[in-house]
């Protein structure tokens, strides 16, 4: 696919999706970057890619939909079931996928750029980072799984205030409120991702990915369920490569190798 509103490569291990509409500082989700992000997000499903990082060219992570191209639409309820159910989809195989996504937030990230990051494994925001849910604003409900997060990150109070007051969060503030593990100065913003990209690309994959899966039903299962999932979640660790391989590390005292197989 020939991407219009992203860039896209694999290094190293390390996939790199940067939004980048150069005719829209904003960086604003239209339908093509829905598309797109659906298209590299199955790109990241291949088994070369241990590490996953998004980030932003410009000023701004990403503004939010294009509401513009909304307003324009013929069929206003189509186009927006379209676009979310596209990005939707995307963002369901980067949850999914074993290797970590680290979400480096160059600027303001607001309603679907909010919702993004959300998504996200791992958050490194430079201190001019902004964040705002913005959808009640533009009289919208949120997508792009900010209900699904925003809630098991701050609590139903906080992601109530968020979503219906609009308040806007400095990178300091969602630091203290759970959104971001780490808040740096703007030009090692993509430093600091990189290196903890390839810090954990170097790590057990296939274990990331079980940790992603069981940490995401940490708020829905019964303790019962929760506890037989992991059962069979470390058991399976046993069929892999590096599972055995690291206990063996462990064993000799030396530094394991993993593969991510």
């Amino acid at each position: 696919m020939d991407y219009e509103t992203l860039r896209f490569k694999i290094a190293d291990g390390v996939a790199i999706i940067t939004l980048d509409r150069k005719e829209n500082p904003a960086n604003a989700l239209n339908a093509r970057m829905a598309e797109e992000l659906f298209d590299v997000g199955l790109r990241c499903g291949a088994p070369d890619v241990r590490a996953v990082i998004v980030n932003a060219t410009g000023k701004m992570f990403c503004g939010g939909g294009d509401l513009a191209e909304m307003d324009a639409a013929p069929d206003k309820p189509a186009h927006l079931t379209r676009m979310a159910t596209l990005l939707h989809a995307g963002l369901i195989r980067l949850a999914r996928i074993d290797a970590p996504v680290i979400m480096a937030v160059n600027g303001t990230a607001g309603g679907g750029g909010f919702s993004i990051v959300l998504s996200g494994d791992y958050v490194i925001a430079s201190e001019r980072a902004k964040f705002v849910s913005a959808y009640t604003s533009s009289g919208l409900t949120p997508d792009g799984s900010s209900t699904y997060y925003l809630a098991k990150h701050v609590g139903l109070l906080r992601a109530k205030e968020l979503m219906l007051t609009n308040r806007v969060l400095t990178a300091a503030e969602a630091q203290s409120w759970g959104l971001v593990n780490r808040v740096v100065p703007p030009e090692t913003v993509m430093d600091e991702a990189c290196a903890m990209a390839q810090q954990i690309a170097s790590g057990p994959t296939m274990a990331f990915g079980g940790v992603k899966r069981l940490l995401d039903t940490a708020f829905s299962d019964g303790l019962e369920s929760q506890l037989d999932r992991e059962t069979r979640s470390i058991a399976d660790m046993m069929r892999t490569n590096d599972g055995p391989a690291g206990i063996a590390a462990f064993l000799a005292k030396e530094t394991p190798r993993f593969k991510g197989t």
